[in-house]
């Protein structure tokens, strides 16, 4: 109940402050249980991927010193988020996603790249995705990078791509890992010129250090 309260309040927020959000290839979204994976390119776009894959509930990790405080834990907590250690992520990381979802009841976002500041994808998602039995969804955003951008009424679009398998009998080595990485890239590539085939994304962060 919680969680549905907070999507409808982020969804007139943006609807105030924005209004102009577009969500394409919805047809694609299984009925079941997936990972949403996409490149992290504003601190916000996950709360855009949620509302785009509505009603699909989503979990998602959250790093874990954001758990220290008791108000925001119980926020977070209810909002179907759990701690990770981005440094020494334990077994939990792998553990808990993969348990909601061979039980169907969420769905979780993530980042392969694990921050908006690196393009390096990293075999987290992969690993959950087989052990949990379900597909991986590649998602892009194209929309305002900043908080302040957001009032500029820019449009927002968020797009979902053809769902990726990951086979149960594919070794996860380097050379498996290789292969996953490959098709998400190419899917996030591809969703991206069918949005805008001009688009070249740039880090803010790079933006201002380059200025």
């Amino acid at each position: 109940m919680f969680y549905s309260f907070m999507r409808g309040l982020v969804r007139g927020l943006v609807a105030i402050i924005n209004g102009n959000t577009h969500y394409q290839g919805r047809e694609n979204l299984p009925q079941g249980a997936y990972i949403l994976v996409g490149p992290h390119r504003s601190w916000f776009d996950p709360l855009l991927y949620a509302l785009a894959g509505s009603p699909m509930q989503f979990s998602f990790m959250a790093k874990e010193e954001l758990f220290k405080n008791p108000i925001l834990r119980t926020i977070l907590t209810k909002a179907n988020a759990f701690p990770v250690n981005r440094q020494h992520p334990g077994p939990s990381a792998i553990k808990t996603p993969v348990k909601f979802l061979r039980s169907g009841q969420l769905s979780l976002i993530m980042f392969p790249s694990g921050t908006r500041h690196s393009q390096e994808l990293k075999g987290g998602a992969t690993v959950i995705a087989k052990m949990a039995g379900v597909p991986l969804i590649p998602t892009v955003y194209q929309g305002p990078l900043t908080f302040g951008r957001l009032f500029s009424r820019r449009r927002i679009t968020v797009r979902f791509g053809k769902p990726i398998y990951v086979d149960r009998k594919l070794k996860l080595d380097e050379a498996g890992q290789k292969q996953i990485e490959t098709q998400m890239l190419t899917a996030f590539d591809d969703l991206d010129k069918k949005i805008n085939p001009n688009f070249h994304y740039i880090d803010p962060a790079e933006k201002k250090h380059a200025n």
